[in-house]
Formats: C-alpha cells, structure tokens, sequence
C-alpha cells in the first residue's frame, strides 16, 4: 500500500470534513442551532444525514459479514430498510413529528415525548434509555471501521479505534447538529458513490449478476454444517422456516432492525429539523435511493465473498477469515479489488462510521444536557450547551472503552439489540403520540417502563446470543437461560416486549384521565384535517349556520 498516496487522501478527507465542522461550528449560536439546526435544513442534506446515520460500518461491515455467513435472505431487511425507514418513516411519521416538534417547541426526541403527554418523568426516563443504551450501538460501528483500518492499513486495532474517536468527538462537541449534519452529507455522498462502484465491480469480476448468483447457489454443499443444522439451506435460499436460524434472522435481523427503525431516537429528530413538509417529500427520492444502494450492496457482496473465498482459497468465507465474521467485508475488499479503491473504500467506511458515530454522540449529549440535567434542575436553552459537550465527551469515551472488550463477530449484533430496545421502549407510544389522540401520560409511560423491562428481562435470561454472553443469568440460576427449549432461545426480545409495550399503552389509556383537550389542539394544530376542535370555532360555524 503507498502510503503517500494514502496520506494525501487522507489529508484532503479530514481537511474538507475539518472545514465543513468549522462553518457549522461558525453558524451555531443557539440551543435550537446546536440540536436542530435552526429547523432549515436543506432537504439533500437531510435525507443524506438521514441516511448517513442510519446506515454505518455496522451495515456495511457487521450485516456484510452475516450475509457473507449466511447468504442474501438478508436482502429482505433492504426491503425493510427502504419501506419502512423511508416511506413510512418521513411520508407516515415524519410530517407529523415535524409539525407536532415544532407545535410544542421540542429539541430532542425524549423532550419530543415529555411535551406531548406533559410528563417529565417520560423525558429524564427516556433521556436515560438513550445515554446510557447507546454506547453499544456505538462501540459496535467503532469497531467495525476499526477492523477494517486493522486489515487494511496493519494499524493496531486499538489505536484504530482511539483516532476515530478523537475526530468525532471534535466536530460534535463544538458543531452541534450543524456539524454533524453538514459533515454526513459529504460523507454520505463518499458512501454513495463508493459502494456503486464496489457492486459494478464485483458482479463484473464474477462475469456478471447470473453467473455471479449461479456461482453462489452452487456452493450450497459447502454452507457450513453448523448453520446447516440450526436450518439454514444456502446462501441464495431462505433458511427453513421455523428453524433456530430463521427466528434469528427474521426477528431479530429483518424484525428487529427493519422495524426498530422507526423508533431511533436519533433518526426521528432529523424530521424536526426541516423547515416544512416539502422537504421531507423531496428528501424522500434521495433518501430512499441511498439507502437501496449501500446496505444492498453490502449485502450482495457479502454473500458473493464466498464465490472469491473458495475459488482463490478452498474455503467459505467464514472460515478464511477465522470464524470472526466482521472480517469478512474488510478481508474481500483488501484482497479482491484494485489497490486504488481499498483507499477509497476506507474512506467509505470511514465516512460511514464517522457519521453515525457522530449522531450518536449528539444524541446522547442532547439526552443527557436537555433531557437529564436541564429537566432535573430547570435550566433552560445556553445554560445546558457545557453540560451537553461534557456529556457527549463522556459517551465517547463510555464507547471506546466498551469497544475494548467486546467479542468478535458481534457489530450486527450490538446494532440490532439496540434497535430492539428503542422499538420494546418507544415505538408504541411514538405511533400513539402521532395518531391516537386518546393516549394518556399514564398509558405512554406504562408502555415505556414495561417495554423496557420486558426487553432487558428477554436480553438477559431467555434470548440465548445475549443471555449466554452476559452471563447473569448463569450467575443467578446456574443455567444459562431459563428456558432452552427451541424456539424460545431463537426468538429476539422485540417479539415478545413491543406487543405488551402496545398493549400496556391502550389498556392503561382506556383506563385513565384523557389529557387536557388544549394540549390536544397545541400538539395537533396543523395536523391533519381541520376541525372545530375549540369553542371559538364551534361558536363561529353555529353563528354562520344560523344566519
């Protein structure tokens, strides 16, 4: 590798992202300017940030790495990621969580929550779900450009992981949302444009899409015997439903982060953060289109690596690569394709976890300086920006130090265990929030304590991937799981913990005080069709109707 070639990349890379931190550092002068970019986001920027956090090295590098193991039945988590994270996301809730923010003046999701059903204690609660949930998810996509900066560049792991780090946190403490924001966009427009090229690439390495796939189903002999025998057939086939490997996919894979989309916390503000509706429908084209092509292309690369592996080495990808299958993606790209891209890759992957990383960060200061510590003391707006750089300081170090000790094969696994409890925690009462006036104080928060409990009781003590590496239950109860019949060890938390979160939601709302109608009106002005909800109204249309 010519590392001169590579230094000068890097030097223009972190100069431009360094110049765009510096003019969102610049143009920061507000609470509302740190956490919402003074609601006038440009809609390319938005739908790029939006996707730039959605989509991180924990796409490209941990669920490449599971289709590379498994095949491409992951493809339908794509469908998932397009439909749901997309179209339902920005057409459905979007406009709606635009509005209703900007009705109630929210700046964080948390404070998004605590407005609409007059509850601080939903805001603090919620607050600290995120600050203190979010280093897994964190740590995870650290670790993921990590690997390949290790296999690409023979730069130890762990000082991989403290040079990310330091540069995130720069540009997020002192840029706010603006920094973060402005600096995705160019580095979603890398991703874009990089990930193109790697699947024209290798579909034509392998003499095009139908000799490549047909490559690929004729290795089905050599799928390994292990996932051969918890149900899986091939890697261009679905596993056998019912089996260990299908509840594996499909709930926690497909499920839990295809759905768990719509309640990340991180996510949802960026719909506060434009101007009006016509920018969320324009940012919907650009948005859906990126996020179709980088976690798509993961996902068939990744599954094809095997076609590489074997014909090059004798081996399936997971076993060239050591049984750790974060490797996999980072191994293929060093190996198979041209010098020139594995630079321009790494800055693909560079810029994919640096713009996750960084709303993440942002997501948790913002959870900590407003939603904890302004809400607990009752200081508003400037006076929590320090606390807020403090604490986005502190998840970035809560992440590395996790990063240090957690096991291989594990990036697509922490991602969807922290979608999971977003979705067990908030999803329902986020959905109730937009759409179901009826929904009390008392009903959100028994939605969110019981997802919450049910999601870490499932994670600890029956969901095995999770129960076997925490251990606490082995320490409890001297098994490893509670219950280790199939398929309850396969099945992922969000199954069970999202219908009792809903259920516990309605039930308690039917069964409590409606909310004060005012609020009602504040939190839905603007929102859907008119209607004479005041009496001002009312006594309007029976004078009109009386003339």
């Amino acid at each position: 590798m010519d590392l001169v070639v590579l230094s000068i990349v890097f030097i223009i890379y972190f100069l431009i992202v360094g110049y765009v931190g510096y003019l969102a550092w610049k143009r920061t002068k507000s609470s509302e300017d740190f956490m919402l970019a003074g609601r006038k986001t440009h809609p390319y920027v938005m739908s790029l940030s939006y996707g730039a956090t959605f989509i991180s090295t924990a796409a490209i590098v941990g669920f490449g790495g599971v289709a590379g193991q498994f095949g491409m039945s992951i493809l339908w988590l794509t469908f998932l990621n397009v439909f749901v994270g997309v179209f339902i996301a920005f057409i459905l809730m979007g406009k709606r969580t635009r509005k209703m923010g900007h009705n109630l003046g929210s700046l964080t999701f948390p404070e998004f929550l605590s407005h609409r059903f007059n509850s601080k204690f939903i805001q603090y609660f919620s607050g600290g779900i995120i600050f203190f949930g979010m280093p897994i998810y964190a740590s995870v996509v650290l670790i993921g450009a990590a690997r390949f900066m290790e296999t690409s560049l023979s730069l130890n792991f762990h000082l991989s992981l403290l040079v990310l780090s330091v540069i995130v946190a720069f540009y997020v403490i002192f840029g706010g949302i603006k920094g973060v924001m402005y600096t995705e966009a160019v580095q979603g427009s890398i991703m874009f444009f990089g990930m193109i090229f790697l699947l024209i690439f290798t579909y034509w390495m392998f003499g095009g899409i139908v000799e490549a796939h047909t490559s690929l189903t004729a290795l089905a002999p050599h799928f390994p015997a292990n996932a051969s025998v918890l149900g899986g057939t091939g890697w261009t086939s679905f596993p056998t439903l019912g089996s260990p490997f299908w509840w594996s996919l499909v709930s926690t894979i497909i499920i839990g982060v295809g759905i768990g989309v719509l309640a990340q916390p991180q996510l949802a503000v960026r719909f506060m953060t434009v101007e009006s509706d016509k920018e969320l429908n324009r940012a919907v084209l650009m948005g859906g289109l990126f996020i179709a092509v980088i976690p798509g292309t993961a996902y068939i690369v990744g599954a094809l690596s095997n076609v590489y592996f074997f014909d090059n080495f004798g081996q399936i990808a997971v076993d060239f690569v050591g049984g750790n299958i974060d490797k996999i993606i980072p191994t293929f790209i060093n190996l198979a394709l041209p010098e020139w891209f594995v630079y321009v890759f790494l800055l693909t992957l560079l810029a994919a976890a640096m713009s996750t990383l960084s709303s993440q960060y942002h997501a948790q200061g913002t959870s900590m300086g407003r939603d904890i510590y302004e809400t607990l003391t009752k200081k508003k707006n400037v006076a929590s920006i320090p606390v807020t750089r403090a604490s986005i300081l502190i998840a970035v170090v809560l992440a590395f130090v996790l990063s240090l000790f957690l096991p291989g094969s594990v990036v697509a696994q922490g991602t969807a265990l922290f979608y999971g409890i977003c979705a067990a925690a908030f999803l329902n009462v986020y959905i109730c929030a937009l759409f179901w006036k009826r929904t009390t104080k008392e009903g959100a928060i028994a939605g969110i304590i019981s997802g919450t409990l049910v999601s870490l009781f499932w994670l600890i003590f029956i969901f095995g991937n999770t129960a076997k590496g925490l251990g606490i239950c082995q320490f409890l109860t001297g098994q490893p799981m509670l219950i280790q019949s199939l398929p309850w060890s396969s099945i992922d938390a969000i199954i069970v913990a999202v219908p009792v979160s809903f259920s516990f939601t309605i039930i308690v709302s039917l069964l409590s005080k409606p909310l004060d109608p005012e609020l009602i009106d504040k939190c839905y002005n603007g929102i859907g069709p008119k209607k004479s909800n005041n009496a001002s109204e009312i006594k309007e249309t029976k004078e009109i109707s009386g003339k």
